[in-house]
């Protein structure tokens, strides 16, 4: 299954009549700090409310500029304020890019004492805010996003947290749905890594040439133990995946042998994702309790 089959729950919902409005530099976030609210032309079908509404109080926070070889990615970042220097925790979006709720969970693990940083690592091949269909999202952008270019912007990433005073001694990856995946890979690509959270990322699949292997292909190459937060109920990430991930971890590299996953018999997908209908208040807040546990214990 594809990141395609497991966010089509949450439809964009834009019109050529709003996406201009949001041109420029900051559209990338969902939240714009112009208008100091909610979810502007990413906005997927929200709940009543979001469950979480983390403050900046004590943060510093906002969008940053990281240099890839010349090309200028932008992030969003969160840290304690203050000069640090400060354990760093990079964030990987869903295929809607970093929005309110991607920000805010940066948010998070900045009153944690981590240098969050989100960055937008689909900003080559487009701008996910604009589009109002997930298909057509899929297949003009997200599967336009080689490995290698992500792998590489997260290195950058991680150097430029290192400028800014970041610990990246002690570095640790979390991401939601697409960047679940990604944070599979990333804790075998990268040796710094020392913990990574994959929340329901997609673990098989078809070889291509922009996405060649998959996590469970990489479990001897993992570089850090990886906590895989799954939904039972998920129907994009089949259970048998699960297990047979599971398998595949006992007989991984010393660091795959202590990666634990922790599947809710009856939570769906993006059941972090407290902005959508998906959400399950139970998984996400036990799952974000053992995050903590899990990045207190390896950083």
């Amino acid at each position: 299954m594809n990141d395609l089959h497991t966010d089509t729950q949450a439809l964009l919902n834009v019109t050529p009549a709003n996406a201009q409005q949001h041109a420029g530099a900051t559209r990338r976030l969902a939240l714009q700090s112009a208008l100091g609210v909610g979810y502007a032309a990413a906005a997927l079908p929200l709940m009543a409310q979001t469950a979480v509404k983390t403050s900046a109080q004590g943060l510093t926070t906002g969008e940053v500029t990281i240099d890839v070889k010349g090309f200028k990615m932008p992030a969003y970042r969160s840290a304690p304020a203050g000069p640090g220097p400060w354990p760093v925790v990079l964030v990987i979006s869903e295929i809607f890019g970093v929005h309110e709720y991607i920000a805010d969970v940066t948010r998070r693990l900045a009153h944690m004492g981590y240098l969050a940083i989100a960055p937008e690592l689909f900003v080559r091949q487009g701008d996910p805010s604009l589009y109002g269909e997930v298909a057509k999202l899929q297949a003009e952008v997200i599967s336009k996003v080689p490995d290698a270019q992500v792998m590489a912007d997260l290195d950058a990433t991680v150097a430029w947290a290192e400028s800014q005073g970041g610990q990246t001694s002690r570095l640790a990856i979390t991401g939601f749905c697409w960047g679940g995946r990604i944070t599979w890979l990333y804790a075998a690509h990268q040796v710094k890594v020392k913990a990574g959270v994959a929340w329901y990322g997609r673990l098989s699949g078809e070889a291509t040439s922009n996405t060649p292997s998959h996590p469970m292909d990489q479990v001897q190459k993992l570089n850090a133990p990886v906590l895989g937060l799954y939904g039972g109920a998920d129907t994009g990430i089949s259970q048998d995946s699960v297990q047979r991930m599971k398998q595949a971890l006992a007989g991984g590299s010393k660091a795959a042998q202590a990666a634990n996953i922790v599947v809710y018999p009856d939570a769906p997908h993006a059941f972090h994702a407290d902005y959508r209908p998906s959400y399950r208040q139970g998984p996400a807040e036990d799952g974000w309790k053992r995050l903590q546990a899990w990045l207190q214990q390896y950083l």
